[in-house]
């Protein structure tokens, strides 16, 4: 049988009833996701083993993850949210030690550091971020897709500064990972939350964790899941904790992992670098026309478009049943697999007044 085009395998799965661009807020749910996790509640429902209560869509999604970026699935942690994983690294930190990040810089990937009180939190532009990493930097903290506009981190830069100062490394990729091919065995840790580009429902983030950085982590969640033997690790102390990241587990809500299984899977079938070209198609179809109407967007090589100047303009966008959204003063749009380049022009002419 041919494979399905791009094109054919989102119209099986999306059928978007508004102009949605603002997967960079939250992500669309395949049907096969949908419908993966109603079934799963139906059983749940009815007492039906393999419903809301079975283990094994988080394992299948631990492992098509780790495919998704490049890491074996012994190297991944599941759990609910970006701000947990980073909590769990930040406590791991000695007292005065310094975390190096980006100015303005999502929460989730800040607070947890600075809430330490005992952290000293530095803050730097992104493009001179890694200039800035130095011998008593104990950490950098970073996006690797800034939230508020779309700019992108110079990955390598930053991983070979650190490498180069014996500082550890934690990237936020949940505005990368599901459209931008990502190595997330190049740093120590990272995280994702799954409801944007992964198209997962809310209750669904990574971490991954090297293997060498595996030892510096105290597992904090570790509850009988984390245990080697799951099984056997139900009551008392858990006797041996899991070799792999699976120790730094947050126990997992188990219907939104039935819905990530399915997620990925499609994810993987029609490939990531197939995506990326047709986001960023979009983006740049987006940036010429916001040129031609006279409005100069935040500069990136990114499917998150932010442009000055426009933030009142989201009324007149939702009138006309396009979403996307504002921050940080800016009119963010987000392109993903489900838009079309009919999106782009309606958006344009709503612009266009």
């Amino acid at each position: 049988m041919k494979p399905l085009t791009l094109t054919e395998a989102v119209s099986a799965e999306f059928a978007p009833e508004t102009t949605y661009l603002n997967t960079s807020t939250c992500g669309l749910l395949p049907r096969r996701g949908v419908e993966a996790v109603k079934a799963a509640a139906e059983l749940n429902a009815t007492g039906t083993p393999g419903g809301g209560d079975s283990y094994d869509a988080v394992v299948a999604a631990r492992a098509s993850y780790g495919r998704l970026v490049g890491v074996s699935p012994e190297r991944v942690a599941v759990g609910s949210s970006v701000a947990v994983h980073v909590g769990m690294i930040a406590a791991s930190l000695p007292t005065g030690g310094e975390v190096l990040c980006p100015e303005g810089d999502f929460a989730s990937v800040v607070n947890p550091f600075v809430v330490r009180g005992d952290l000293k939190v530095r803050y730097v532009p992104l493009e001179d971020l890694a200039e800035s990493v130095r011998p008593e930097t104990e950490m950098v903290a970073f996006s690797a897709v800034q939230s508020a506009d779309g700019r992108v981190a110079d990955l390598s830069a930053v991983r070979a500064a650190a490498a180069a100062h014996g500082a550890r490394t934690l990237v936020d990729s949940t505005q990368a990972v599901g459209w931008l091919p990502f190595d997330a065995g190049s740093f120590d840790y990272t995280v994702a939350g799954g409801y944007k580009y992964l198209m997962a429902p809310r209750g669904v983030s990574f971490l991954t964790v090297a293997e060498d950085a595996q030892e510096a982590l105290t597992p904090l969640h570790a509850g009988w899941m984390s245990g080697e033997d799951i099984w056997a690790s139900t009551y008392g102390p858990v006797r041996q904790l899991a070799r792999s990241a699976r120790r730094f587990d947050e126990p997992p809500p188990f219907l939104p992992y039935v819905g990530v299984e399915q997620s990925l899977a499609f994810l993987l079938e029609v490939g990531i670098e197939n995506v990326r070209d047709h986001n960023l198609a979009l983006a740049a179809r987006y940036r010429e026309g916001l040129a031609s109407l006279g409005h100069t967007p935040v500069p990136a090589d990114s499917v998150v478009v932010a442009t000055a100047g426009l933030a009142h303009r989201l009324d007149a966008l939702t009138a006309a049943d396009i979403v996307a959204s504002v921050r940080a003063g800016n009119l963010r749009a987000s392109f993903h697999l489900y838009n079309t380049g009919a999106d782009v022009d309606r958006v344009l002419d709503v612009l266009a007044g």
